[in-house]
């Protein structure tokens, strides 16, 4: 572990001057960084993984990656990175006018300086919390920054593809922090897969700021590659009368932690978060979907369903927490788990953390195969029973589907979620 520690500090030396970051970044940096041996691991009840080797060294010199075209006139705003290196960003000039930004975050520690350091790592997200966000903070190593301004609602979507670089040996300590300012709407697609065969760590991070009345929708499909070992930890907080809408497929097939949570802090906040995932092959899985209900009036609702196939595991936790002092709270949740091999081991554990008396809190879990009765009806009419089966799971999996913000992200995810369940 000294070993790692040592690299680990030269690493952010070297990273912190080749990016010319301003001194109060680097020191940011260096304290999240004595923080890494202190703390502990995230907790994702009924699941352990603290045998992942999660912490990796990192090389002290910046890796340059090919980054692959996009046809912009397929996309209306979007960013594309891969590894460590950043290729095409396009931004309506409208957008840019009214000003919205959509960069890198090394670009915006330099142009934007005073806006970052108001947000980065001060509001949704803390250092402190356990270690695999503080080293997120000390060796990010690339990420993302948009900020939308009050009043200015965005009728396309942003699409952020992140590519893990997987052909260096070489962890992936991503960043994306989203601001959206008062009376403000976005809608954020966000892409993350992998390239090359050496095995990696990815440590990627989301921050989402809504101030109030704002409108938010993010969504993600996360395919990352079987020799990845992923940690995302997506988090929003949400401020008065404001809204943060999660769609979220996880496809990676690798093993995989979620975290994903929102921190409903203002009156009549809301929040809505559906994810699904499908494990395969040997792959272990561990999600806590979180909502925290503080303000008064406020509403957070959490779908979750999985598939399971071969010898995989996965876990869902929904958890819902109403603080004391949140009057008129409701917190909803489902937690559906469908097994599709009796060798899979799947856990669907729903948890209420209420300490207010004025609320209203319920629950749904389960787990189970195909319905057969289902499965039936579609064969009586000639359908045959892999393509039946097929039906009822995009049936199953519908309320994710059909949260993606547009068509040719639904159907992206519907071709991967086919991928997964023919090819593992």
């Amino acid at each position: 572990m000294s070993v790692i520690k040592t690299n680990l500090e030269q690493s952010l030396h070297s990273i912190s001057q080749q990016h010319q970051e301003p001194v109060w970044f680097l020191q940011q940096r260096q304290a999240a960084l004595k923080l890494i041996s202190q703390l502990s691991w995230p907790v994702i009840p009924q699941f352990h993984f603290h045998d992942w080797p999660l912490i990796a060294p990192m090389d002290s010199q910046i890796c340059t990656s090919d980054v692959p075209k996009v046809d912009p006139a397929n996309l209306d705003n979007f960013i594309i990175q891969k590894g460590q290196s950043t290729g095409q960003v396009q931004l309506n000039p409208e957008l840019q006018a009214q000003g919205v930004i959509v960069t890198d975050i090394f670009t915006a520690l330099q142009t934007y300086p005073q806006l970052l350091r108001k947000y980065y790592f001060k509001a949704a997200l803390r250092p402190d919390e356990d270690k695999l966000i503080s080293y997120n903070c000390a060796l990010m190593n690339n990420g993302i920054f948009i900020y939308i301004p009050e009043n200015v609602h965005l009728s396309e979507t942003i699409t952020v593809k992140i590519i893990q670089d997987n052909t260096f040996k070489e962890p992936l300590v991503h960043h994306l922090l989203l601001v959206a300012g008062s009376r403000s709407q976005v809608s954020v697609m966000t892409q993350l897969s992998s390239q090359g065969d050496q095995t990696n760590v990815a440590n990627c991070v989301v921050e989402i700021i809504a101030q109030e009345y704002s409108r938010v929708h993010f969504a993600a499909i996360d395919e990352l590659a079987i020799n990845t070992r992923a940690y995302l930890n997506r988090r929003a907080v949400v401020a008065d009368q404001a809204q943060v809408e999660w769609s979220i497929g996880m496809m990676n097939d690798g093993p995989t932690i979620g975290d994903f949570a929102s921190e409903l802090n203002g009156r009549e906040s809301q929040s809505d978060a559906q994810v699904i995932a499908i494990s395969t092959g040997q792959q272990r899985v561990g999600v806590n979907t979180r909502v925290v209900n503080r303000g008064q009036q406020t509403v957070g609702n959490i779908v979750q369903r999985g598939i399971l196939l071969d010898q995989s595991q996965l876990t869902f936790n929904g958890i819902g927490h109403i603080i004391h002092g949140a009057h008129g709270a409701n917190a909803e949740q489902e937690n559906r788990v469908l097994m599709l091999s009796d060798q899979a081991r799947g856990d669907a554990n729903p948890i209420l953390l209420i300490d207010e008396n004025d609320v209203l809190a319920g629950h749904a879990a389960s787990i189970g195969q195909v319905d057969q009765e289902q499965m039936y009806y579609l064969m009586s009419r000639g359908i045959d029973a892999q393509t039946a089966q097929n039906l009822v799971i995009r049936g199953f999996l519908g309320p994710v589907i059909a949260g993606m913000p547009n068509n040719q992200m639904r159907q992206q995810l519907i071709a991967t979620v086919e991928r997964k369940l023919i090819h593992g």
